[in-house]
């Protein structure tokens, strides 16, 4: 058992018991579900929408070489400037070397998991740049030292009681404000910063190629006040977020609204196409964007390519009954839940981080709930298969035990010979510190079904 996996398994156990912490999953959760069931109803034939939206995305990733390109053609025709990063490091030294020639002392930055994907904050914190999460929910995680919760609510486990006790310790402010009151603070707050930052920073939700351009959905404004006012914009984005056209937007904004927040469209959905042009009277006067790979062709390579048809619309992590009971930072990755489980091997490492892919009850409501129809629960089962049989990473133990078991199942001598005395011991025996920690001890019957069903109709 590696360091990733006791970590794991530790704050999975506290979590799990810990009833106050599944109440407040449970409420934001369900708010959720209510609103979902509501969006759902814009669609006139929702299975129809969600199997073309796969189909784009199949279109996409097949062709992403060539699209990416076309992406690149499309953007920098109109002055914006791409850059290939490769891994996260690339990334962080591209983002670190324009800040040093705009002598950038400051970054606000939209809401971005691909940002917190590469630990941009802290990256940027070690060289004397402040980088400020504009988003409320970032906003908030960011103030009590803490990694969002959730792909796309990254405070989901604080209750507002929680909320008011970050900003009164971290902002000096009473201990018992209201939503409202706190809402206005952060707004005061985080107005003067976009004035003041020399570089705004975003992630992307889409990228479309025949555009060249970047597609950016949120619900508070932030996101184009942190590209409106800084004279230099930054948007990093994960290569898998290709779309081939402009067109596709009428399908995947009302998917990514309704899955992810229940809504019929986000309010705000923007497209940047680059820097200012001759003749606008506002815009960044210069625009980078950032393709990052930082694994993702890894996932090419296997049977779990189809992970990057993802929008990150989150609806998996709300009907997992792991996540539900064990969280967000149990996990230990920046992608939590069912999806984060597919793909976090890939990206960190499959040695580090094949437990992930254990973490699960297999019940298939993740595939069930995905707006685009990602078989997740099967991809998780191809990553133990790729753990245990490509790369061999199971220990002795592990492959003896299933060797044996193997045996004992496909002999039926065998299976009848231990009568369910025999059985209790060694099951017990063998699952005391796993299956027996929580539960009750496992009792067999005394004959199997095979020997019971031979009785009954011995004649």
């Amino acid at each position: 058992m590696n360091e990733k996996q006791t970590v794991f398994l530790a704050k999975s156990d506290v979590k799990a018991h810990d009833l106050e912490h599944k109440r407040k999953l449970s409420f934001n959760i369900q708010k959720y579900n209510d609103a979902v069931v509501n969006g759902k109803h814009q669609f006139a034939n929702l299975d129809l929408a969600r199997r073309k939206a796969k189909n784009v995305k199949w279109k996409a990733i097949e062709n992403l070489d060539k699209y990416l390109e076309q992406f690149e053609q499309n953007f920098t025709a109109r002055g914006g400037k791409v850059i290939w990063a490769e891994t996260a490091q690339d990334a962080l030294d591209a983002v670190l070397q324009i800040c040093k020639e705009k002598n950038a002392k400051q970054v606000v930055k939209a809401k971005s998991m691909v940002t917190e994907e590469i630990h941009l904050n802290d990256f940027l914190a070690k060289h004397n740049i402040e980088s400020v999460e504009t988003d409320l929910g970032e906003y908030i995680q960011q103030l009590d030292g803490e990694a969002p919760y959730h792909i796309v609510t990254p405070a989901m486990h604080k209750s507002k009681e929680d909320v008011a006790r970050v900003f009164h310790e971290k902002l000096g402010t009473p201990p018992n404000l209201t939503p409202q009151e706190m809402t206005q603070i952060a707004r005061k707050n985080l107005r003067e910063k976009y004035i003041t930052a020399e570089i705004g920073l975003s992630g992307g939700n889409f990228l479309l190629a025949d555009q060249g351009a970047v597609c950016v959905t949120e619900n508070e404004g932030n996101g184009r006040l942190s590209t409106a006012f800084p004279k230099t914009q930054i948007a990093i984005v994960g290569i898998e977020k290709m779309l081939p056209s402009i067109n596709d937007l009428a399908l995947f904004w009302p998917l990514l609204a309704t899955y992810g927040t229940g809504q019929v469209v986000t309010v705000y959905n923007t497209i940047f196409t680059g820097p200012r042009q001759p003749g606008e009277t506002d815009g960044p006067e210069e625009m980078y964007v950032i393709l990052l790979d930082n694994g993702r062709t890894n996932l090419l390579r296997h049977e779990v390519r189809e992970s990057m048809y993802c929008i990150r619309c989150g609806s998996c992590l709300n009907a997992c009954p792991v996540y539900k009971n064990i969280g967000g930072h149990a996990y230990g990755a920046t992608y939590s839940g069912p999806i984060g489980s597919v793909i976090t091997p890939h990206l960190k490492g499959m040695e580090e981080y094949k437990h992930l892919s254990y973490a699960s009850s297999l019940c298939g409501n993740c595939t069930e709930v995905c707006p685009l129809k990602i078989n997740i629960h099967e991809m998780l089962l191809e990553n133990r298969h790729i753990a245990a049989n490509e790369e061999h990473l199971n220990g002795f133990q592990e492959n003896m035990g299933w060797k044996l078991w193997k045996v004992a199942m496909l002999r039926r001598g065998l299976m009848n010979s231990a009568n369910g005395n025999m059985k209790d011991k060694v099951v017990n025996a063998l699952f005391k510190n796993s299956w027996g920690k929580e539960r009750t001890a496992l009792h067999f019957p005394k004959k199997s079904f095979n020997q019971l069903w031979k009785e009954r109709n011995k004649n």
